[in-house]
Order: C-alpha cells, then sequence, then structure tokens
C-alpha cells in the first residue's frame, strides 16, 4: 500500500493483511527459537575460513574503473560460524547473507563500503552497531537478542528488520541520517513505548506483540502509510494525531480497547481506509461496526468486511441527527419572563 495510491480505488493490501493473519501461527516456533538461544551453550570457535568463501562467493561484477572483476555476492548461512574477520579482505562484496550461525559481532563489516543488503538474522547479535555505510539498503537483524537501536547511521537504508529482538525502547534513530528509511519492522520485541520513532520519510511500521498501552510520539510521522499494532496492551487511542496524514491502514486486533468513544479519536485520520479490530472488548458491542462508520465516514472496511451502500446511508443519517442535537443543545435560551414594569 502506498501514499500515491488513488484513494478511490484503494484496496488493503492482501499480502500484508494474509501476514497479520499468519503471525498467531508462526509465533510459537518463534518462541521456541528464542528459548533455545537462551540456553544455548557457548559454542566452540568456528571462523569463516577461504574454503567457506570459495563455496559461498558468486555473481561476477566489474568492479571501481570497469576494468576488473569480482565476486559480489556470498551466502555463508547455517555454518555455525562464530567469526566472520576473513570478511574484512573482500571490499567489493555488495550482498551477504550469513544468516543462522553464532555471530556476536558484525565489525568487520565496517570495511565493506559497498554493502547494499545484508542478512544477518538468527545469530546471537546484542548490538546492531557499524560504520556508516553509504549504501546499504535493506539490512535483516531479525530473531538476535539485540536490545537497543543504536548505531544505525545508513543513510540509504530503505528496510530495517529487527523483529524477534530484546528491544524495550528505540533510542538513537537519526532522521537527518536515515534519510530514506521507509519500513520498520520491530515485531515481537518488549517495546514499552513508541517514543524515538521520530522518521518522517517511514511508511510502514510494524510493531505487533510487543509490551505497548498507547500510541505517543508517532505524531510527524506525515507519510505513514500502514501500521500493525497487533497484541499489544493498547487501551486507549489517543496519540493518533491529525498529522499522520497518510495512514490508510491500522491494525489494532488483539489489544484492550472497551469503549468504543475511542474510536472518536480517530476520525481525524483524514485517509485511513482499513481498520482492524477483532479480539478487542469493544467490539463484543452488537453496535460496534456501526459507530466505527459513524466516527469515522472515510472508512471502506472493517476487520474483514467491507462496508456497503445501506451502511453509509444508516451512518450518515446517525451523524446528521447527532448533529442536529448538539445544534439544539448550543442555541441560547429565550428568556420567556414578561418583563415587570419598573416602580
Amino acid at each position: 500500500m502506498s501514499d500515491e495510491d488513488d484513494l478511490e480505488d484503494f484496496e488493503p493490501d492482501q499480502d500484508d493483511l494474509e501476514k497479520e493473519d499468519d503471525e498467531k501461527e508462526t509465533e510459537e516456533g518463534e518462541d521456541d527459537r528464542k528459548e533455545m538461544e537462551d540456553f544455548s551453550e557457548e559454542w566452540m570457535p568456528n571462523p569463516l575460513t577461504e574454503d567457506m568463501m570459495k563455496e559461498g562467493l558468486s555473481l561476477l561484477c566489474k568492479t571501481g574503473s570497469g576494468l576488473a572483476h569480482a565476486y559480489v555476492k556470498l551466502e555463508v548461512k547455517e555454518r555455525d560460524l562464530t567469526d566472520i574477520y576473513l570478511l574484512r579482505s573482500y571490499i567489493h562484496l555488495r550482498y551477504v547473507d550469513v544468516s543462522e550461525n553464532h555471530l556476536t559481532d558484525l565489525s568487520p563489516l565496517n570495511y565493506l563500503t559497498h554493502l547494499l543488503w545484508l542478512k544477518a538474522d538468527s545469530n546471537r547479535l546484542r548490538s546492531v552497531q557499524l560504520n556508516e555505510l553509504p549504501y546499504l539498503q535493506i539490512a535483516n537483524f531479525a530473531y538476535n537478542q539485540i536490545t537497543d537501536t543504536e548505531g544505525i547511521s545508513h543513510p540509504r537504508l530503505g528496510s530495517l528488520d529487527l523483529k524477534g529482538n530484546n528491544i524495550r525502547l528505540v533510542t538513537g534513530l537519526d532522521p537527518q541520517k536515515l534519510i530514506s528509511l521507509h519500513t520498520l519492522e520491530l515485531r515481537g520485541n518488549q517495546l514499552e513505548s513508541t517514543l524515538g520513532i521520530n522518521l518522517p520519510k517511514l511508511k510502514n511500521l510494524y510493531l505487533a506483540q510487543n509490551m505497548l498501552k498507547k500510541v505517543e510520539g508517532l505524531e510527524n510521522l506525515k507519510n505513514l502509510t500502514t501500521l500493525h499494532l497487533r497484541d499489544n496492551h493498547i487501551e486507549t487511542l489517543s496519540g493518533f494525531s491529525k498529522e499522520m496524514q497518510s495512514l490508510q491502514y491500522l491494525n489494532l486486533r488483539g489489544n484492550m480497547i472497551t469503549n468504543l468513544q475511542e474510536l472518536a479519536k480517530l476520525k481525524d485520520l483524514p485517509k485511513l481506509r482499513a481498520l482492524v479490530l477483532l479480539d478487542n472488548p469493544c467490539t463484543d458491542e452488537s453496535n460496534y461496526r456501526q459507530e466505527a462508520l459513524v466516527q469515522m465516514a472515510q472508512l471502506e472496511r472493517l476487520d474483514k468486511d467491507f462496508y456497503e451502500d445501506d451502511d453509509r446511508a444508516e451512518a450518515e443519517e446517525i451523524r446528521q441527527r447527532i448533529k442536529e442535537e448538539q445544534e439544539q443543545e448550543a442555541e441560547p435560551e429565550h428568556d420567556s419572563e414578561v418583563d415587570q414594569p419598573s416602580i
């Protein structure tokens, strides 16, 4: 879904929705993996070797002036690696996959100044701090033991995946440096706050399966189109601002919203078209679908069902009736007493 889509022809991104529907099914397997990591033994040293490099290198490309050639892609996943020091010498690498190993240190990557794409998920990393890599566009650090978001300052980074780590608070994400970041994945961490995600270029933000009780500090995300907050502890919808003028899809499934009047706090989101409220206490109310449409006339879909023309007509009648009642209450009372002659 993009803010460039024609809103008249808006359709939710079905791939996005299916991803959310599948989260619960995959959560158990992800928890098992993290539990195994928590109790993992100290691995025997197993450094990257020249033989492994020869097996994993591919994609021969021109380098520098175009007169020389070098392999620019490396895949050494699932090798039980504990050390990638050897990569310091392979400065022409652009695509590196070191996922599913036992790495705790990525500092040799600081020498790969042409790196475009990095997969380092499912290791034992506690930090993603690296020197600025000027061309890095995609980075995956999912399912490690990362506790903070410091040291990420790559100017061309567009997609950052940090799901399944131990992050409690987002810090160090500088909007002046992360000028290209459009997708941030933080699902399955231990986030207690949304503060620190002040990235105006962000379009997709995934915060499902955390410990959030409210939304705060997202006022400057004027380009955000997709926000996933499924399976948190959110009770109030305060924190959503009309400045979030591009938000089209909002997933609040599996939270703790009990009062339907909270939905009124979303009516100032001008482009909101799809809202998911399943598995919240407020959905037990018989009129919750109608109330959502009364509060948000622009809404096209609630949960998995689209609104029909009849639904819209009924909601409009209710809005008009409420408006008339409010206007009547606001009218000043006329003085009906007869003026008494002065004595």
